[in-house]
């Protein structure tokens, strides 16, 4: 039996980012993470930082790898009707977004990382007490020894099929979700990207992105049917399909080169209310999801763990507890607004099998209407950037 003041469970952007914060503060914790450390390190996720987040990164002396390597973007494309129209980030908000995958600042947050060494390679994780003022988190470390760790609060940052949130009782959340009737496939591929920067294409065969992750590599996707058989997606196909639909009236050339990576990503919107149950704390994808097209997942994660660490600071070090009374509600009010906004761009974006000749020309009308309108640019570059930080 060990103890701690936060026992975290996940170490991915939100648990780790946590831990730094709260061990600024003088709050130790401890780290448990299902995965060894050179998968947490590896695996692919989201590559986009609102400005907010590269702030933060930057206030707390984790900024400097991701100036060295990230790129950064001052504005993006829709595509759409053969044409590009460019939202112009910074011009119209006068802040920007910075391309550095979630991998790289998990690496960032893991070489940083104080306090006790985070407990990689654990599994059997179980929460306990967490209606009351004592709770614990028992499991088996990666030498097969069982374990209890003792805490103050518990921090579920371990993602949607994480236990925190299954552990919290039947009828003491509330859930809404939606599900969508297409899918990602999305490919890593060792090409230099063919455009400086991000288009996101909405074509008759189906919605396109072009992204990437460095000067050598780059992202590509593909609106498919949520079921899709990957098997049935040679890389021949998949380059045969990005340039039919990223195809300009001007002509495009599209890099091609060899796929490092490829899988299916269906897509979700999610959220869980309360975000808070006694002393366990949800953050991140543990309480919400959203449709990747907005760029705001892990954007959420980081939101939600600097209100989290500044409400337990409050209560672990002044015995003040209005900042965890409010956790919820503070972050909820962030997410909705990414939920619409990430619904938004997924509904305006891409193809519905169900919708009609009508619905499909009201696309390209707010497509057309958001390319040709300043104020509604704006209001989409806003969201885009990110919205301050509670």
């Amino acid at each position: 039996m060990t103890s701690t003041q936060v026992g975290i469970i996940g170490a991915g952007p939100a648990g780790l980012l946590l831990s730094h914060l709260l061990h600024r503060e003088g709050i130790d914790s401890v780290v448990l993470e299902a995965r060894d450390r050179a998968y947490v390190e590896q695996r692919v996720r989201a590559g986009v930082c609102e400005q907010p987040t590269v702030d933060l990164l930057d206030e707390i002396g984790l900024g400097t790898r991701l100036h060295a390597e990230g790129l950064p973007h001052h504005g993006f494309s829709l595509r759409f009707d053969g044409e590009d129209h460019r939202i112009a980030l910074t011009e119209l908000t006068g802040k920007s977004i910075t391309v550095y995958g979630q991998q790289e600042i998990v690496k960032d947050l893991i070489a940083a990382h104080a306090g006790p060494p985070i407990e990689f390679e654990v599994s059997d994780v179980d929460v306990h007490g967490i209606a009351s003022d004592t709770p614990s988190v028992t499991y088996t470390d990666s030498g097969g020894h069982r374990r209890e760790l003792r805490c103050e609060v518990i921090a579920g940052c371990d993602g949607f099929h994480g236990i925190s949130r299954r552990a919290i009782p039947a009828g003491a959340l509330r859930t809404f979700d939606r599900e969508y009737p297409f899918a990602w496939l999305g490919v890593l591929a060792k090409t230099p990207p063919s455009d400086e920067e991000l288009i996101y294409t909405h074509h008759e065969r189906g919605f396109a992105l072009h992204s990437m992750r460095s000067p050598e590599i780059t992202r590509l996707y593909l609106q498919v049917a949520p079921d899709e058989d990957i098997a049935a997606w040679p890389d021949e196909r998949i380059f045969a399909e990005l340039r039919a639909r990223l195809a300009t009236t001007g002509g495009f050339a599209l890099h091609e080169g060899p796929v490092l990576d490829k899988g299916v990503t269906p897509m979700r919107s999610f959220v869980a209310e309360p975000m808070r149950y006694g002393s366990l704390f949800l953050a991140g994808d543990a309480a919400h999801i959203v449709p990747p097209t907005g760029a705001k997942g892990m954007n959420l994660a980081v939101a939600d763990v600097v209100v989290l660490s500044r409400a337990l600071s409050d209560l672990l070090r002044h015995n003040d507890s209005a900042g965890v009374e409010s956790y919820s509600d503070t972050c909820l009010r962030r997410v909705w607004r990414a939920e619409h906004f990430s619904w938004f761009m997924t509904s305006m974006l891409h193809v519905d099998p169900a919708a009609d000749g009508f619905g499909r020309r009201l696309q390209l009308s707010q497509l057309r209407y958001t390319a040709s309108s300043t104020a509604a640019a704006t209001s989409l570059a806003e969201n885009y950037v990110g919205l301050p930080f509670t």
